[in-house]
């Protein structure tokens, strides 16, 4: 299987992309389509998988994960790899999949499809399905702009989770960051109409760039977090949430749903 660099949470495990590689820049929308790039792309410090967890995928992954863009880019059927049809969420850089878990478990009858790029995150986030009994959860190994472009149709997702992505702090850096005009603009076009984007960083520069950008693409609308959506947006705070609560971070949450 192949794997291609994604845009995601700061990892838990730290990699490091070959020269010239950019893990997580934002995308030119005139560049070509492209695959996935070799999983040798990246030097992985501590990725190695317990002898639990590499059983786990083993078994597992064939069925409930993906690590290969289609050559002909088709959308992919999510009513034949749930086995059911049912409202959609993506949820980009899911980490290690805390969030995800407990989001899923609170709505059965809500589908996920988690996408981040570090195997280790990926086979946690299984491993606690399989403990937990929970189905309702796929998991894609890659970039979350690949995903969005080429395997979610239009008007498709009931929602879309974005939760702390990397802020590249630097001036210089800023170009990198997930969401920007052109990425909230794709996630727009996947979202059906009354879908819901959810954000959520505790990067106060970042925050402002999500709400200036999200606010000014004209087929979205803010929302509160006790508005009537079709998903929930109360999160679980993980331990790196409360690492940095304790360091005194806050946590912006941003919500939009699409208009109708």
């Amino acid at each position: 299987m192949h794997a291609q660099p994604g845009v995601g949470t700061r990892p838990d495990t730290p990699v490091e992309a070959e020269a010239g590689e950019d893990m997580n820049s934002a995308p030119d929308p005139d560049a070509p389509r492209h695959g996935y790039l070799p999983a040798s792309s990246f030097r992985s410090r501590r990725s190695t998988l317990s002898g639990g967890q590499r059983d786990t995928w083993e078994r597992l992954w064939p069925e409930l994960g993906l690590a290969e863009l289609p050559e002909d880019y088709a959308p992919l059927d999510t009513a034949a790899w749930f086995g059911r049809t049912a409202p959609v969420v993506l949820e980009i850089g899911c980490g290690s999949g805390t969030s995800t878990l407990a989001m899923a478990q609170q709505e059965p009858g809500i589908d996920v499809i988690a996408v981040e790029v570090y195997k280790r995150g990926l086979a946690q986030l299984l491993s606690s399905m399989d403990r937990e009994g929970v189905r309702n959860i796929r998991l894609i190994r890659g970039n979350g702009i690949d995903v969005l472009r080429h395997l979610i149709g239009p008007a498709s997702l009931t929602g879309v989770r974005v939760f702390f992505p990397d802020p590249w702090p630097k001036a210089r850096h800023h170009k990198r960051r997930f969401l920007q005009t052109f990425t909230v603009g794709l996630i727009a076009d996947r979202l059906l109409p009354g879908g819901v984007l959810h954000a959520a960083t505790d990067h106060p520069g970042y925050a402002e760039q999500i709400a200036e950008v999200g606010d000014a693409e004209s087929r979205l609308r803010r929302v509160d977090p006790g508005s009537a959506l079709p998903i929930s947006v109360a999160r679980p705070t993980t331990k790196y949430e409360m690492k940095a609560q304790e360091a005194g971070s806050s946590v912006t949450e941003l919500i939009w749903e699409k208009r109708r």
